[in-house]
Parts: structure tokens; sequence; C-alpha cells
């Protein structure tokens, strides 16, 4: 499927997608952590960085603490991830010169930035990445050890792309990369007209 955009813009968006049939191919530690480092500088408001990941290589308890908070579908093809990622955020945060925390309100808004590079730099290095809201969030609080306060946004499965034909017959048809809904049915000026 060709992805045609509207306006021109750098082909890593358009390129990037989430694919689901992957190798289970060892990733370098390295090269997972250069994921994270994009992440690391993503925009945030006020500075606060409220993004937290907590990741598992395959064949660790870390991995498999994760994987346990998947829902069955998203078990049947995560199972061949290198790395599977808790992506959290702070709820709260300490202004500057304060003692009391107060709640962050673009929490979850700042940590999809920091998930966006860490994505587009998977991309850029040849691996590939897919997340998923599709958890238990208490079984992926009690197995991380995630404290009060933090939001379980998603899990992300990273690794390298394989054939289509290693999945579930009705998911390889779903693999390729999905178009997006025109500019007209996202963007307004002045006021919301959808």
């Amino acid at each position: 499927m060709s992805r045609e955009t509207e306006f021109p813009i750098h082909p890593q968006f358009t390129e990037r997608w989430s694919p689901r049939a992957l190798t289970g191919e060892a990733i370098e530690l390295p090269t997972l952590l250069s994921f994270f480092e994009a992440a690391r500088w993503a925009p945030s408001a006020s500075n606060v960085q409220p993004w937290r990941f907590v990741y598992g290589l395959k064949g660790t308890p870390g991995f498999e603490a994760i994987f346990a908070s998947l829902v069955d579908f998203n078990k049947g093809w995560a199972k061949n991830a290198s790395a599977l990622v808790a992506v959290i955020s702070a709820e709260t945060w300490l202004p500057h010169g304060t003692t009391e925390p107060l709640a962050f309100a673009t929490h979850a808004f700042d940590t999809g930035a920091a998930w966006a590079s860490l994505a587009l730099q998977a991309h850029h290095a040849g691996w590939v990445s897919h997340a998923m809201g599709g958890f238990d969030a208490a079984v992926l609080r009690q197995g991380l050890a995630v404290p009060a306060g933090f939001h379980l946004n998603c899990v992300v499965a990273i690794g390298k792309q394989g054939d289509k034909a290693m999945l579930a017959e009705a998911l390889q048809a779903r693999e390729a990369p999905s178009p997006r809904k025109p500019l007209s049915e996202i963007v307004a000026e002045g006021r919301f007209s959808f």
C-alpha cells in the first residue's frame, strides 16, 4: 500500500508503521538504549519530562512480567518481540521552588511525544515498534512494581520485521502500512467544526 501525503513531508513519517510480524532476533542493549535516548529529548511542558520506560529483553524476567499483562490477542504476536517496553508517565510534578507536588495535566501528552521519538529512532535504526493498548494495567503495575502516581500508558513491542506468514491468517491481511484520515477531518481553522 502506498501512503500518499496531501503536502510534502519527510519520508520518515510515512515509511514508519507498526508491523506485528517480528523475528524474535536479539537486540543489543546499546541499540535499544539509543531509542530511549531519542525519547529523552522529546519536547516537554515546563521540561518536566514525565515519561518513564521499563523494558524487558526477550528471555528475561522483565520481558515475562510485561508479556503477562498483554491481552491474548497481543500475546499471539508479541511473543516474537526482541524487547517489550512499558510506557509510563508521572501524574504529578514539583514546580520549581515548591515542595508540594501538583497534578500534571499533560503527562500523557508529553509521554506520547517521547514514544513518537522512540518509534522514529527505532525506524531510523532498521527496527520496528508497535504500541499496544491491550494490556491489563493491574497485572502490569504489580509485575513491574509501579507505584501509585504513575499512569500506565501502553506497552511497546520492538523487534526486526519478519514475514507476515508467521502471523495468524486473520492478521496477515492487516500486515501493511495503514492510511490516515484526510487533513480536513483533523484540522480546522478558528473553531471546532468536525
